[in-house]
């Protein structure tokens, strides 16, 4: 396919389409060939279209009723900077922890053979199943100040209930499947050759490691963490049961919206959305920018 359209290409650059314009035909013969094509296609398309842009494209289209000093109020508000700078920080400091824990978890399930590998694989996938309500209810126990954990943690002076605490122990427990789902096929997948072709050259393990497996599971390590962030950046369930919910103290930005549509403030609502949609659209940039950068680096060595 790769040739047929280079043969093409070169023969509009020549001005001669007499005897290339059947690669154009054969590639829309060949895609036709496919069983299904146009019915998935267009299931696909529909599919994407009421779920996806239909509703964004509503948020987007609501949030152009601002004037522009409209919205830079919403945005500038004292609370609304503060609920930003909780939320980011809190989904940041999950996301790097989660990028070391989870490193390790997917390489321990995948390198190593021990009791109970299966549960302990199939438990990585609960933040998934359960609700985040429960997930909020079952940590806000265990890490209240009269909980298992919140007694044990309160010897050393951490507060972790009701706290900007709470909120990054359930970040990350519930992005926390993120960054190992993305690493661990990877890992399996990583060719053992490799590491044994650096032995056998005197490389020590250290350097088997940072020179030759990690370039190669490091852009699924970027990739998890960048969707353990911005899952982190919209959690709402799970924060609202072990954090105090205190304007200026643990109020998230996902909270604040809620609490703006309960008043009945549709526009400022819709401007809080609308960053937050802009956020995750820098992170899916960001992320693919990346990928392509260290594929392209990868490709060069």
């Amino acid at each position: 396919m790769i040739k047929k359209l280079r043969a093409f290409l070169s023969g509009l650059c020549s001005g001669r389409r007499g005897g290339r314009t059947s690669s154009f035909t054969e590639g829309r013969s060949a895609a036709a060939r496919w069983p299904g094509f146009g019915l998935t296609l267009g299931l696909s398309l529909t599919y994407m279209t009421l779920l996806i842009l239909i509703p964004l494209s509503a948020l987007v289209l609501y949030s152009t009723k601002l004037r522009a000093a409209e919205f830079a109020a919403v945005i500038f508000d004292p609370r609304t900077l503060a609920a930003f700078k909780i939320s980011f920080g809190s989904a940041l400091c999950a996301a790097l922890i989660n990028a070391v824990a989870g490193l390790i978890i997917a390489w321990v399930l995948v390198r190593f053979k021990f009791p109970l590998k299966r549960f302990i694989d199939a438990c990585i996938d609960l933040p998934f199943a359960i609700p985040t309500a429960v997930a909020g209810i079952s940590l806000a126990t265990v890490f209240s100040p009269q909980g298992a954990a919140g007694k044990v943690l309160a010897l050393f002076g951490i507060n972790a209930g009701f706290s900007r605490s709470g909120i990054v122990i359930a970040l990350i427990f519930i992005t926390l499947p993120f960054v190992v789902r993305t690493i661990q096929p990877v890992l399996e997948e990583f060719d053992r050759e490799l590491e044994e072709a650096a032995a056998s050259l005197g490389a020590n393990y250290t350097q088997i490691f940072t020179r030759v497996i990690m370039p190669s599971i490091f852009p699924a390590l970027i990739t998890g963490t960048a969707m353990a962030f911005a899952r982190a950046l919209g959690e709402y369930g799970s924060i609202i049961f072990i954090s105090s919910n205190m304007p200026y103290e643990s109020e998230i930005v996902p909270l604040l919206i809620i609490k703006k549509l309960m008043q009945f403030d549709y526009k400022g609502a819709s401007a809080l959305g609308i960053t937050m949609l802009a956020t995750a659209f820098v992170m899916l940039f960001i992320t693919n920018f990346l990928q392509n950068w260290l594929r392209k680096s990868r490709s060069k060595v």
